[in-house]
């Protein structure tokens, strides 16, 4: 596998793209600048759930981070796979000094288990250090935080539910929006950690897919239909794994501006997207615009 770089670019529209718990659910945003921010375990998340919805009967993509599910006794199963001992005590806790103690090659042969298994591990990585003890995986795939290319105002909105007949008035509460932003997230696959994991070519081609394809999976209350979309995956191809230039110089050629800086933005077609490919060919980069 060669190396990639990649820019991710969507928007939001009258919906609430990453909420901050520790702030009421208000978006992310960057105190100094205004501007906003969706963090790169809530874009990872999407891409989890994609996969999970679209590919659960495959063997060999499961999701190992899932919402209510213990990570210990998916890492026990991993070392029953393998014929290790799983260190677990008859009161269900975990040994904690034979699992910290388990020799490196059977943590190898449990992380390669687990790498066969799941793909969230394969692509992205996972701290298996806990309960039976897999140690730690190193993932190729990385995303950055995706930051908005203006300053967001947050809209806030009264909401009233009446749930009681007996009820005459309703309870009061708040849900919060960004009228319209546009968000770019970079990201980067890394060809030797992707042969440690076995992070493969299909597995890349179902990255591409899932991020092309993620907001169509992810409506909520929150992100209500077409209120996010996915408008432009440029992705960078170094014809080595090494790499033939710097991510930032890559990243720094891509653009995307307001065409009328004196009216707030309302759609994606009031700003102007532009990539500076002169000069790639040459040094061996081929860029491919997923959407």
């Amino acid at each position: 596998m060669n190396r990639y770089d990649f820019v991710y670019i969507f928007d939001v529209k009258d919906a609430n793209p990453n909420g901050d718990p520790d702030a009421g659910n208000l978006p992310r945003v960057d105190p100094e600048t205004g501007h906003g921010l969706v963090t790169d375990v809530c874009l990872k998340r999407k891409v989890r759930n994609y996969i999970q919805s679209t590919r659960a009967d495959d063997p060999e993509l499961q999701v190992f981070i899932q919402q209510s599910r213990p990570l210990n006794l998916r890492i026990a199963e991993g070392c029953r796979a393998v014929g290790v001992p799983d260190h677990r005590k008859a009161d269900g806790t975990w040994d904690k000094k034979a699992a910290n103690d388990r020799p490196l090659t059977e943590i190898r042969r449990v992380q390669e288990w687990l790498c066969r298994r799941y793909y969230d591990i394969r692509a992205f990585g996972a701290v298996l250090s806990t309960g039976p003890n897999a140690g730690q995986v190193r993932g190729p795939v990385q995303l950055s935080f995706a930051r908005s290319v203006d300053p967001i105002a947050t809209a806030e909105h009264t909401i009233t539910r009446v749930t009681d007949v007996d009820k005459e008035e309703g309870e009061m509460g708040r849900k919060f929006t960004v009228p319209y932003g546009v968000y770019v997230a970079h990201g980067f696959v890394n060809p030797l950690l992707a042969a440690q994991t076995g992070f493969s070519d299909a597995d890349l081609e179902l990255l591409w897919e899932a991020l092309v394809s993620v907001f169509q999976f992810d409506q909520s209350a929150a992100r209500p239909a077409g209120s996010m979309a996915a408008r432009a995956l440029i992705v960078f191809k170094h014809d080595s794994e090494l790499g033939r230039a710097p991510s930032h110089e890559l990243f720094e050629g891509v653009s995307i501006v307001r065409k009328n800086p004196d009216a707030p933005p309302r759609q994606f077609s009031d700003y102007e997207l532009t990539v500076d490919e002169s000069g790639l060919a040459e040094r061996g980069i081929t860029v491919e615009r997923r959407c």
